[in-house]
């Protein structure tokens, strides 16, 4: 006698409502940026010291949960305070008095659960970009460190750029900027990946330096109105009111962006506020 068994395979529906969005889920990647200048660490500020703050930069992170940020001025015990606290994100950058550990950071870090990272290096602000160097009328040496990551399980890759301009040479600032655009051209090969530039510029960002860089890249602040721009460096609130701290993109969606001038359990975490740019790619 033959008999026909039929197979019947039962998908519960949770499952396939999920899986109908699996075909739109690379296109609503969300990346949360911060941009965060955290004074250098060693700094005489009083009852502004790291020690005396650097809860209330731990409680910015925990409550921003950022997936990526790029930092300026950090020195490498805050580094490693930092990596103490938070070994769900990985760092990559170096020293920018001697490649490895001394002077200032510009570190960046992702998470280690939603990225790879694929590639990664620096380059000083100088002539003289691959060796650690000082350039043009600049009163420190200055560094880019860069990472190109990879979303997790997801064909979807990035690069992430972070620097900090001199505060003092006007030639050095506009030579960065220069420098900067020409070598993210270099280095990023594919004319339609995403790309964030964070840092701190010491410049407004109507200045004329930042003319090559705009061609490229745009400002994540300019989604808002202009009456919400608000200044970045506050100076401990010692009259300090500036606003010179940006994420640049392009390739990319801005769905957000905040300046991070709430109370972490201190009233300023840093002589700068950290900006966040919410982004889809």
């Amino acid at each position: 006698m033959n008999m026909k068994i039929r197979i019947v395979i039962l998908i519960p529906l949770a499952v396939l409502l999920l899986c109908g969005g699996c075909g739109n889920s690379q296109d609503n990647i969300e990346i949360n940026y911060i941009s965060y200048n955290i004074r250098y660490g060693t700094a005489n500020d009083g009852n502004n010291s790291w020690d005396i703050r650097k809860p209330a930069t731990k409680e910015m992170i925990e409550r921003e949960q950022p997936d990526v940020f790029g930092l300026q001025e950090a020195l490498i015990g805050q580094l490693q305070y930092i990596d103490n606290n938070f070994p769900e994100y990985s760092r990559v950058g170096v020293g920018r008095d001697d490649g490895k550990e001394e002077g200032e950071f510009m570190a960046i870090y992702y998470r280690n659960d939603k990225f790879e990272l694929l590639e990664n290096g620096n380059f000083w602000l100088s002539e003289t970009p691959d060796s650690c160097s000082m350039g043009w009328d600049a009163a420190c040496r200055r560094i880019v460190t860069w990472a190109k990551l990879k979303v997790a399980d997801v064909d979807k890759e990035f690069y992430v750029f972070n620097t900090h301009l001199d505060h003092v040479g006007k030639v050095a600032r506009e030579q960065s900027i220069l420098l900067i655009t020409k070598k993210i051209a270099e280095i990023v090969k594919d004319d339609k990946i995403p790309v964030f530039l964070s840092g701190d510029f010491n410049s407004d960002v109507n200045s004329s330096i930042f003319d090559p860089l705009k061609a490229e890249m745009k400002d994540s602040r300019a989604i808002l109105p202009e009456s919400e721009w608000t200044t970045t460096y506050n100076n401990f609130g010692n009259g300090g009111d500036a606003m010179i701290d940006y994420i640049f993109y392009k390739n990319a969606e801005v769905l957000d962006f905040k300046t991070l001038n709430g109370d972490y359990g201190k009233p300023y975490i840093s002589d700068h506020y950290p900006v966040m740019a919410t982004m889809k790619i």
